[in-house]
């Protein structure tokens, strides 16, 4: 459990603090629990080969450095592995160029330049909403409209501050079991309201700033068609009532997928942004970009744009990226590349078959890989592969690995757990739909953290039934 002591230690300023502020949290902690000493930084991994001899794990690393580990415990992230060089010509471009995925520590010089941004992902519409307050000129390219919703990020006063440290003993305890691991989750049911009252519920969680509407409205809109199109017509009546442009509704807002089976981001002033005269909207969806060229951008009817600065808000390889790039080889030289390169397979997002003592947190077929608390989901994960590793030790034994058997019957609980839903009609990073060539799977396990925890709980609990060990 998250330490009590640490959790009423730090004082937030704001509901959503931003990087610095999160910084330096991470390095209080970081400070707190001495683990520097344990840390070694500004070090990549190029590859991690299982010796089945010694039934240790060998790395190397980018400076040439061998380690010799009896485990090896992955938290990379799942979003964590940028997609590059999409574009033919990017290293042509004469002016600056960025992806908000590796943005520069240092801050960036928009003011009065002319400023393209590529994408309106999450992480392209924090971008878009700041640049658009200092550059001379903004043109930004979309594809896939996203559904949004208006952040409110109040200051946080000495009293709230306290008010928040106190409800340390309830958060421990309901956190571990909502369905996305956040403070609230579904409390209406869609049949049992009128649709008067349905309405109010709605009206309720967008007034709240955050995600509300998303995970603790209606859980139906998941799975019913009905429940799906009538909230996604009241987040796109929201939309077009504050950007009242047809063109502009055309472009932004989406109409062929439901609300929420798509990441939804928080903004503040996005959709504004577009009514200001140094901002350009344009759509790439029938006329996509062709290349990236010395002066700007040329879309594939001809039409060049030119920049001084180009931001690349082309998103992440998520939940496998970071692990295919390692270059992994488990037992009997098995690549995971490879093998993810066929079929993205996990027992439970913890362990992979083909892969002794190989333990892993934010992967697929885990709520960390995408529909969770990131901090809610990784610190349970955490838990439970600290716990079998004690278990493993505590017995005398050396190897823990997943069975076949047992990996057959997750993915098959986390394909027909997936089934169920909507999420899976649309196109999207979540099904790895943003990656050529990659297999189409749910990436996060949809169950819901609650019942996760649960079922990892109950495997602990029978001696981690269906993992092998000697």
């Amino acid at each position: 459990m998250f330490s009590e002591e640490l959790y009423k230690g730090w004082s937030w300023s704001e509901k959503f603090p931003g990087q610095p502020e999160i910084e330096r949290w991470l390095n209080w902690v970081a400070d707190k629990l001495d683990l520097r000493k344990d840390t070694q930084f500004n070090t990549g991994i190029k590859s991690a080969r299982f010796n089945e001899a010694t039934e240790r794990w060998i790395l190397t690393t980018d400076s040439g450095q061998t380690i010799d580990t009896q485990f090896l415990v992955t938290c990379c992230g799942m979003l964590s592995a940028p997609l590059t060089g999409l574009f033919p010509g990017q290293d042509d471009f004469k002016g600056k160029s960025y992806y908000t995925s590796i943005y520069p520590k240092d801050a960036v010089d928009l003011a009065g330049k002319r400023v393209g941004v590529v994408g309106n992902g999450a992480t392209g519409i924090q971008v878009i909403q700041t640049a658009a307050k200092t550059a001379g000129h903004l043109t930004v390219f979309v594809r896939t409209p996203q559904y949004v919703l208006p952040m409110k990020n109040p200051k946080y006063t000495p009293a709230e501050q306290e008010a928040y440290k106190a409800r340390f003993a309830e958060l421990s305890k309901t956190l571990l079991h909502t369905f996305t691991g956040f403070e609230y989750d579904f409390e209406h049911a869609w049949a049992d309201l009128t649709q008067e009252q349905r309405r109010q519920v709605l009206e309720d969680v967008y007034a709240d700033g955050s995600l509300k509407l998303w995970l603790a409205s209606f859980g139906e809109m998941f799975f019913v068609q009905e429940v799906s199109d009538a909230i996604s017509e009241f987040v796109r009546e929201k939309m077009r009532e504050r950007l009242k442009d047809p063109r502009l509704c055309e472009i932004l807002i989406p109409k062929d997928y439901g609300f929420g089976t798509h990441r939804v981001p928080l903004e503040m002033g996005y959709l504004e942004v577009f009514h200001q005269r140094n901002v350009e909207l344009v759509s790439v969806k029938d006329n996509p970009i062709e290349r990236i060229t010395p002066e700007g951008l040329l879309l594939r009817d001809g039409t060049e744009h030119a920049f001084d600065v180009l931001i690349l808000a082309t998103g992440f390889d998520a939940g496998t990226g970071a692990l295919t790039r390692m270059d992994i080889h488990g037992r009997g030289g098995c690549s995971l590349t490879e093998e993810w390169g066929r079929d993205i397979r996990t027992t439970m997002g913890l362990q992979i078959h083909g892969y002794p003592n190989l333990f892993t947190t934010a992967t697929p077929l885990a709520p960390s890989a995408a529909l969770c608390n990131m901090t809610t989901c990784l610190q349970q994960q955490a838990e439970w592969i600290s716990g079998c590793i004690r278990y493993v030790r505590e017995h005398g034994l050396t190897v823990c690995e997943p069975t076949r058997e047992a990996e057959d019957k997750w993915v098959q609980h986390h394909e027909e757990t997936a089934a169920a839903t909507l999420v899976q009609k649309t196109v999207s990073w979540y099904m790895g739909s943003n990656v050529e060539g990659k297999p189409r799977r749910l990436l996060s396990y949809i169950g819901g953290v609650g019942q996760y925890r649960q079922k990892c709980d109950e495997i602990a609990a029978k001696n981690y039934e269906g993992f092998a060990m000697h």
